[in-house]
């Protein structure tokens, strides 16, 4: 079952069991078009995905290595290819830009700084590099790997899509891909770097951090 909470005009929406990756894009395309017309309010979608790997508009083949019996899915998001699955938060963001800034940059930036802002919470200096779409902390040896993903798609100014945030996923699970098409470097997640959280806390966190940036 999925857990509401609601205000004036958002409303969000944290699912507490696995969502196949085509139920939720067909489930998210309808609530884009309803927000379209003003029928309803704007959503954020808290999720976990079945194993599945996607690929954005920018995604190439040969960027799946070796996907063995892991569905590979097309999408219409932004990005190249990734990695969804048990472990990992997905949060989609429906949120109407006709009422906010129509700058797509600007949202993307304010995206990135509410995740940096999130995972400070946990005591991660996490940042933003140019080139390299994403989120990106320094793991204990002092390279720098990426904990985070965004993935937007907006139609008539609706965003849909949004961000995988890697709390405690089977990380072997992108090897089997070059993330995002950047082989130089590697794939973390919070349990990995030691923050041992529960994707509640984490969720908690996220909700409050929410309302500084939109």
């Amino acid at each position: 079952m999925q857990n509401l909470e609601q205000s004036s005009s958002l409303e969000w929406v944290i699912s507490a069991h696995l969502i196949p990756y085509e139920s939720a894009m067909e489930e998210m395309a309808l609530y884009v078009d309803a927000i379209q017309q003003n029928a309803v309010n704007e959503r954020i979608w808290l999720l976990e995905h079945e194993h599945v790997f996607t690929k954005g508009t920018s995604g190439e083949d040969h960027e799946a290595l070796n996907v063995g019996d892991v569905p590979l899915m097309t999408t219409r998001r932004g990005g190249r290819i990734t990695y969804h699955g048990p472990g990992q938060r997905v949060g989609y963001m429906m949120l109407d830009l006709r009422t906010r800034e129509k700058d797509v940059r600007l949202y993307v930036q304010t995206v990135e700084a509410w995740l940096i802002e999130t995972l400070r919470y946990f005591s991660l200096d996490a940042f933003t590099s140019p080139g390299r779409i994403g989120i990106w902390v320094r793991t204990q040896t002092g390279e720098e790997a990426k904990i985070a993903s965004i993935g937007i798609r907006l139609q008539k100014w609706v965003s849909s899509h949004g961000f995988a945030l890697n709390v405690n996923p089977d990380l072997t699970y992108f090897k089997r891909i070059i993330p995002c098409g950047i082989e130089q470097y590697g794939v973390t997640s919070l349990h990995h770097l030691g923050v041992r959280v529960s994707i509640k806390e984490v969720d908690d966190v996220l909700q409050k951090t929410f309302r500084v940036f939109f």
